[in-house]
């Protein structure tokens, strides 16, 4: 059992706060009676019944709104669509010398857009289980959509298509986790449910350079060391910028010295006059050894 009042303030959407002040006595075996929508959808009409005669007052009470409203018992309450846009559980209340209440449950519409989460935004390629992602399903009002759902994930990369599922949504989600693709590019990603969609794009980048060989020549200055052009596992390039460590021994002492790869090839330049022996690496890549013998 509860208590009643004569004044009900409006209930803001994160969450339901009741302020009431007086009066009205709510019995589990009340007189008045109700009857309430067996199903109603978010953002539809309803019609409530209620039996008897006389005026009595009438109160709605949901996640999202309240209604209070005078009426004539035995007449059907009319409920506007905009005042049922909130998915979630509505009390319904009828008072005159006593009061009788009822419940009902308003579900989402059908889905209108997809929350759709994608990880991470750069990826290297020929990864396993490197992308991931994650779909929410809305309805037009902003309600999850809890029933199961059928969502379609598509990836494509520059040169090739990585994959094309359908998963059902549980508890209002969906999701999959894929390797990388071999190209480097835009990878372009979608989720769909029937024509309602959401794309996202991440970079594809080359991942760790792969098979490094260096060669190398002395000149007036010391011995000028370079790599071939440096591609990852998958044959793409590897990126600008990407350091190449050179290691030089000979004669009791070694020096190292960082390259930056540009335009596909690192170079390097070893102040060394007796004889040397060069290698490099890059990531967990080796180079071969270059011996380059002294002046």
């Amino acid at each position: 059992m509860s208590w009643l009042t004569s004044t009900v303030w409006k209930i803001p959407r994160a969450g339901t706060l009741l302020l009431f002040v007086g009066a009205c006595w709510v019995a589990p075996s009340a007189a008045q009676e109700l009857r309430v929508p067996e199903s109603a959808m978010a953002g539809q009409a309803a019609v409530i019944s209620t039996n008897g005669s006389g005026h009595a007052t009438f109160y709605l009470i949901g996640p999202g709104t309240s209604i209070k409203r005078e009426i004539n018992l035995g007449e059907d309450v009319h409920v506007a669509p905009e005042s049922l846009e909130d998915s979630g559980q509505y009390l319904a209340i009828v008072c005159s010398e006593s009061c009788g209440s009822a419940t009902f449950y308003v579900q989402p519409s059908h889905p209108a857009s997809l929350s759709f989460l994608v990880h991470p935004s750069r990826v290297p390629d020929n990864q396993p289980d490197a992308v991931s992602g994650v779909a929410f399903p809305f309805d037009h009002f902003g309600n999850l959509v809890l029933d199961p759902l059928a969502v379609t994930f598509q990836a494509a990369g520059p040169k090739e298509k990585l994959f094309a599922r359908e998963v059902s949504t549980r508890d209002g989600v969906a999701w999959f986790r894929t390797a990388s693709g071999k190209s480097v590019g835009p990878l372009h990603i979608t989720a769909s449910i029937g024509p309602v969609s959401s794309p996202r794009v991440i970079a594809q980048v080359a991942s760790e350079p792969c098979n490094l060989r260096i060669k190398g020549q002395r000149t007036a200055k010391g011995i000028l060391v370079e790599t071939e052009p440096v591609h990852d596992c998958a044959g793409n390039p590897v990126a600008d910028g990407t350091i190449v460590t050179f290691n030089a021994s000979g004669d009791g002492e070694k020096s190292t010295v960082d390259a930056p790869i540009k335009g596909d090839v690192a170079r390097a330049l070893i102040t060394d006059s007796g004889p040397v022996t060069i290698s490099a690496a890059s990531g967990v890549a080796m180079t071969n050894e270059l011996r380059v013998g002294g002046k």
